[in-house]
């Protein structure tokens, strides 16, 4: 068993809050296109972190955020800095919560075209055919259209109970069954006593308890020759994620919880 590592490149205004959930959202962030602080001191606590290990990262970018020049150049710095260590994969154009709007294949298909050219016209070779939905809003219509514009790995399923309802009113299993039927290997996020260990579980106390703990007994990252197996099914991997924002804690010196590193 390996961890596969991967962090989301969500700013504030991409949270629900702001955009993309029929519900939640309340607006978006006037005059907030450029980069908070917050993600500008994120970013460099995370570079920081990939300095102290040797295990390999995917970043999963919203796409519209290559619309600034300066998350562009920092992107393109990073990947420069760890050329076999940084891989980039697909969050959706913008933070929309697909499965919480009903089914809309033909957008759907709309956004993935833009987001995936934009992506590989500015990370090249550090592009991965991987998708993550935004904040896990994933259904089982989704799969044949990721399918279709080539992506060969998802990783949008949290399988806990507490969070069924972003299966767009289907359950985990018919995703999971969706993706499997368009030849794409989805890569769940890991759970412990069936809740969840990711994003806002590691800070959202009790459930930070049961997640720091899962995360400590992770096992070791993959190495870059090794990022491959994600993409074999029959490869046993634990896959982690948390955000860029979350590299501003404490200063700038929170790191996530892992005992066992690349090697």
């Amino acid at each position: 068993m390996l961890t596969w590592m991967t962090v989301d490149s969500d700013d504030f205004r991409h949270l629900p809050k702001h955009q993309g959930h029929p519900t939640r959202s309340k607006g978006r962030v006037v005059g907030n296109e450029q980069l908070s602080p917050t993600f500008r001191a994120g970013w460099s606590g995370f570079l920081r972190w990939m300095e102290r290990h040797d295990g390999i990262v995917t970043l999963f970018v919203i796409s519209d955020m290559l619309h600034d020049a300066e998350f562009a150049k920092l992107l393109a710095e990073a990947l420069k800095q760890f050329p076999r260590r940084l891989t980039v994969g697909c969050h959706g154009h913008t933070h929309r919560s697909w499965s919480a709007w009903g089914e809309d294949a033909e957008g759907f298909d709309a956004m993935l075209s833009t987001s995936t050219q934009l992506l590989r016209e500015h990370v090249g070779e550090a592009f991965r055919p991987f998708f993550r939905a935004p904040s896990g809003y994933v259904a089982p219509w989704m799969a044949a259209v990721l399918n279709k514009n080539g992506y060969t790995v998802d990783t949008s399923v949290n399988p806990s109970w507490l969070v069924r309802r972003k299966a767009g009113g289907s359950s985990w299993s018919a995703v999971n069954e969706a993706m499997a039927k368009q030849r794409i290997v989805e890569r769940p996020w890991l759970t412990r006593n069936t809740l969840p260990v990711n994003g806002p579980a590691l800070f959202t106390f009790p459930l930070s308890v049961n997640a720091k703990t899962a995360w400590k007994r992770a096992p070791r990252l993959l190495r870059p020759d090794e990022l491959s197996k994600v993409e074999h099914r029959e490869q046993s991997i634990t896959t982690l994620y948390c955000h860029v924002l979350d590299f501003a804690r404490r200063g700038t010196t929170w790191t996530p919880p892992l005992r066992h590193r690349a090697k």
